[in-house]
């Protein structure tokens, strides 16, 4: 393997380098450590979260965290877009919220006689859709194509959205009130499912203690990259190995899925896709270039727990979609490598 690195454009910061594919690797991984001890100096205690948001980021996918209000939800989006130097914009979700507050509309310039076109908040790096599930279903459909085809078609014009472009939604538990679940086709569109948690005692100590010495409530993050190399970094995914035993691993997980006699409504091929982006990710994120079985069983839950649809006597049981999740990685057979 040709190790000799070629110069092939500027950046403004300094030059980016055509890397052989172990260097790329190599750059991802102690970027993706960078990133997270930027991020952890805001968020205490989470360090696999953080992760996991990296894994998310890394695979070009939107993130759907779903947790009670107050556990820094909000915060993560908002300091991850800081440190990965990327433009952000946070919408607050509302019953009234209408679908052009979020893609934009057209509005009538008497100069030029003529409409044009203004930009919703849409238009960013990373989009936070904060309590999503607190607008009317017809908003939340706003969002299906610029999370799939990263793309907005409005007044029949369609707008490409600018690479990275990641939606990260927070919603509440579906109990409480106000609230409206995502439609499934939505809920597919996020790549992965995650929950933050209460700290402990100590973290949550730590929190306050931080808090008591810098005296204000914001934190200093310093951006680390900008949006030319978040892409650079989600390219280089592209480029680690995954076995053919490995890959039907991951075929074979949905399938049980859709066998469970659980559930209703088991994964499709878009939860295939899932597992195998963000498996070849949280490779990276360990610092490999190849998957391993281990990779796909840490990924497995977050990629997939959203996409079932339980039957309604098995939820009054209190058996949830990660149960049933974790049965069926004990039950596929694990191949060899």
């Amino acid at each position: 393997m040709n190790e000799k690195t070629e110069v092939i454009e500027k950046t403004p910061r300094e030059k980016t380098l055509k890397k052989s594919n172990s260097e790329e690797i190599r750059w991802v991984h102690s970027m993706t450590e960078a990133i997270r001890r930027e991020v952890a100096k805001v968020i205490v205690g989470k360090e696999e979260v953080l992760k996991m948001v990296e894994v998310g980021i890394l695979s070009s996918g939107n993130i759907l965290f779903e947790d009670f209000p107050g556990l820094a939800k909000t915060l993560m989006a908002n300091t991850f877009a800081r440190a990965l130097g990327s433009d952000f914009k946070r919408v607050q979700f509302t019953p009234d919220l209408l679908p052009s507050d979020i893609t934009g509309t057209a509005i009538y310039n008497e100069k030029e006689m003529s409409f044009e076109f203004v930009k919703g908040p849409i238009f960013t790096n990373i989009l936070l859709a904060d309590e999503i599930n607190r607008a009317p279903p017809k908003t939340q459909a706003a969002l299906l194509e610029a999370m799939q085809e990263k793309q907005v078609t409005t007044e029949g014009k369609t707008h490409r959205l600018s690479p990275p472009f990641i939606v990260m939604a927070t919603q509440n538990p579906i109990e409480y009130e106000g609230t409206y679940p995502l439609p499934e086709a939505q809920l597919d569109r996020f790549i992965m499912k995650l929950s933050v948690g209460y700290p402990t005692v100590e973290d949550e100590d730590e929190i306050l203690k931080r808090r008591a010495i810098r005296k204000k409530d914001d934190v200093d993050v310093s951006a680390l990259l900008g949006p030319k190399e978040v892409v650079q970094m989600q390219e280089a995914i592209e480029k680690v190995h995954i076995t053919p035993a490995i890959r039907r691993y991951m075929v074979n997980i949905v399938h049980e899925t859709r066998n469970d006699v659980r559930v209703v409504v088991g994964a499709s091929p878009r939860g295939s896709l899932a597992l195998f982006k963000l498996a070849r990710a949280y490779a990276v994120v360990e610092g490999r270039d190849f998957v391993t079985p281990d990779d796909v069983k840490a990924i497995a839950s977050p990629a997939l727990v959203h996409r079932l649809i339980l039957k309604p006597q098995v939820r009054i049981k209190g058996l949830s979609s990660e149960d049933v999740v974790k049965e069926i990685l004990e039950k596929v057979e694990v191949p060899t490598v």
